[in-house]
């Protein structure tokens, strides 16, 4: 259960995998050593170009749902010390963090990756935040932000524009990942931002100006992908 404290400032969620960070190559890597360990071919470079649902609804691409349980356990077995190392943060990431918090304001990252390898990753990057509620996807995110009292989310996924309408949120679009900045504005977030060395100067004129989110700059970054549905009840660190 989230415990809440409210802050002096403005809460943003953090979606994590292309937000924050640049999880291809350690992903590519798992799926590679999961596909050699039982044996079934997995493409790990279409798996990287559509990165934002759960674990499990990537592997039903693959696996039958029978042997859906057993491969996710084997892929977070070798999660951490294979994903963890290779993980980067993508430009802006620790920029717009730290915007937050000079603020006043507290981070979240609500991410569709299990909170220990969320957190393991977090904190390999070296990242401040408040707390992470992970196995969430689309909608399903809505009450972990709400709960947090987050006023803006920002992913790379129109499913996080879809989290950030169920939550209440602002929704802050960055082109970092499967779609392009006309895509994520088509979808109705609120922002487009080509990345998010774009992100604190937003963030501090909105947050002195009180604006509901403005228009932003066109984006050229990414492939197209696919929506994805809304996940289920998913796993929380404390945040406090």
């Amino acid at each position: 259960m989230l415990q809440v404290m409210r802050s002096v400032g403005f809460d943003v969620g953090f979606d994590l995998d292309m937000t924050l960070a640049d999880t291809r190559a350690g992903i590519a890597a798992v799926y590679d050593a999961l596909s050699a360990r039982i044996g079934v071919p997995i493409d790990s470079a279409a798996v990287v170009a559509r990165l934002g649902p759960p674990l499990e609804i990537e592997l039903a691409n693959w696996l039958p749902a029978e042997e859906i349980p057993a491969a996710a356990a084997i892929f977070r077995s070798l999660y951490p010390s294979i994903a963890v190392p290779a993980t980067t943060l993508l430009p802006g990431a620790r920029e717009a963090v730290e915007a937050v918090r000079r603020a006043g304001g507290r981070v979240v990252v609500v991410t569709g990756k299990n909170a220990g390898d969320a957190g393991r990753t977090v904190e390999f990057l070296g990242l401040e935040v408040d707390g992470i509620a992970g196995s969430l996807f689309g909608s399903g995110k809505g009450p972990a932000l709400a709960t947090f009292g987050a006023a803006a989310y920002v992913g790379d996924h129109v499913a996080d524009i879809e989290a950030a309408r169920a939550g209440g949120a602002v929704s802050v679009a960055v082109a970092t990942g499967p779609y392009l900045a006309g895509e994520l504005r088509d979808h109705g977030a609120d922002v487009v931002l080509d990345d998010l060395t774009g992100f604190a100067g937003w963030f501090d004129e909105w947050r002195t100006t009180g604006a509901k989110g403005t228009a932003g700059t066109a984006g050229t970054a990414g492939t197209a992908g696919t929506a994805g549905t809304a996940g289920t009840a998913g796993d929380t660190a404390e945040i406090a």
